[in-house]
């Protein structure tokens, strides 16, 4: 199967190759059609499936090649909804790469920096606008956007959006768009009552598309557990990143003030290293995630809510230094390899007083976690994981699994998990803006 029998323009096939893409993923497999078709569509979908290119390519089909524009002044045609600065960034980015040979003008509006440059982008004409909640309302009530020509929303990780706490900011939304012919696609994890009830109120019988279960990980990925004593958990992960110092690795850490130690103690031992949270300016976080993606840096250390939209092809190792307090968490961490058929090794380091969160998430993936002790750094006592959920004692340790190399358009951020209701630290790449998406994660 490749995309050529999709019933994608030339304009369109012509950038994917480019990007060294030839064959969809199940979920534009499955989607894209019946997008092509104009029906609405509920699609379910875990991060690195593909979701994003699943509603942008034929968004930019339908929008900019089967149907040309309205004279006049150019104004939004397509609104994507997404939670978070950094999705909405990278979704831009996407955008950007499969609309390279069509004359089409995205920009993205999002809290934490000034309005200024996206009241000016939006008087220029835009065509596809990609935007966080809260700061959509902002230009809302300014009245300095206009969404009456909205022909197709896309709601991505409607769930995450319903978790933090953005449902009433979407009612308001979608109630000041055109009702008549618009097209809805919603993309989500999970399709809970929240979100059918969404679904029945603003959309017309959609069709539906179930890629991924709810906290379903990805066969690639390979799972292991270091048992470490909490004290020597700095002393292991430096010697595990320093098995490889070129390999790019995500780390995650449960706190901002750990993730800074975490940074300064590894830039101490010559890795380069930098951290991306809340605490961290809006330049800051979008520096250390450029860096990290052209290889400036090797190792990011991030905290759950901070890492929304973080989205490396081949990332071959995510290390959690603490084990999420929330087992959903879990999935959405290990989210960011196994990306797309390509393998990925996600590692654990666990304390004696963690055992209790390894039990609820191997009780939530419904398989075993391989326990190896790294010598040298055994605990001074064994993890007790009584309980459901398996397990086993611990091996000797093994080498990471290399990476699988196929290319898929892949999207950018997880769903499924069940963060604090508030919203992520995310970047923008061309337009700045602040406002109520800007509370710190």
């Amino acid at each position: 199967m490749s995309f050529d029998t999709l019933g994608l323009a030339p304009a369109i096939l012509r950038a994917l190759a480019e990007q060294g893409y030839d064959a969809p993923t199940p979920v534009q497999h499955a989607a894209i059609p019946l997008v092509l078709e104009g029906r609405d569509l509920l699609a379910g979908a875990q991060t690195g499936t593909g979701k994003t290119a699943a509603f942008t390519l034929p968004l930019l089909q339908r929008l900019f090649v089967d149907a040309a524009p309205a004279g006049g002044k150019r104004r939004p045609r397509a609104l994507i909804l997404t939670p978070t600065r950094e999705l909405a960034a990278q979704i831009h980015e996407n955008v950007r790469a499969y609309a390279k040979h069509l004359r089409v003008f995205a920009t993205t509006i999002f809290g934490g920096v000034g309005m200024q440059p996206q009241i000016d982008a939006l008087r220029r004409g835009v065509d596809i606008l990609i935007a966080t909640p809260g700061r959509l309302i902002d230009h809302l009530e300014r009245r300095t956007v206009d969404v009456s020509g909205i022909e197709i929303l896309v709601l991505d990780e409607a769930d995450r959006m319903l978790d933090m706490g953005f449902l009433p900011q979407m009612k308001r939304v979608l109630n000041a768009l055109p009702r008549q012919n618009r097209q809805t696609l919603l993309f989500s994890a999970t399709f809970a009552e929240p979100i059918k009830a969404l679904a029945r109120e603003f959309m017309r019988d959609p069709a539906e598309v179930q890629i991924a279960a709810r906290n379903s990980v990805v066969a690639t990925v390979t799972h292991r557990v270091h048992p470490v004593d909490a004290a020597r958990k700095r002393d292991l992960l430096l010697e595990l990143l320093s098995q490889d110092s070129r390999r790019q690795t995500l780390v995650f850490g449960r706190t901002k003030h750990g993730a800074d130690k975490l940074v300064k103690f590894l830039d101490q031992h010559g890795l380069r290293t930098a951290a991306i949270h809340g605490n961290k300016s809006q330049n800051a976080r979008t520096r250390a995630l450029a860096d990290f993606k052209n290889g400036k840096i090797t190792v990011l250390v991030a905290t759950d809510i901070a890492a929304r939209g973080i989205d490396i092809d081949q990332l071959p190792l995510v290390i959690n230094f603490d084990l999420p307090m929330v087992a959903e968490d879990y999935v959405h961490r290990i989210g960011r390899t196994g990306r797309a058929g390509a393998e990925g090794l996600a590692v654990s380091l666990v304390s004696h007083d963690e055992a209790r969160l390894l039990r609820d998430i191997r009780r939530l993936l419904k398989q075993d976690i391989a326990i190896e002790n790294v010598a040298g750094f055994e605990p001074s006592s064994p993890l007790r994981l009584d309980g459901n959920g398996g397990g086993g004692q611990p091996k000797s340790n093994g080498a990471p699994r290399k990476p699988n190399h196929a290319r898929r358009p892949h999207a950018q951020t997880p769903s499924g998990q069940h963060p604090k209701p508030h919203a992520a630290a995310n970047k923008q790449r061309n337009w700045r803006g602040g406002g109520r998406d800007a509370r710190k994660a």
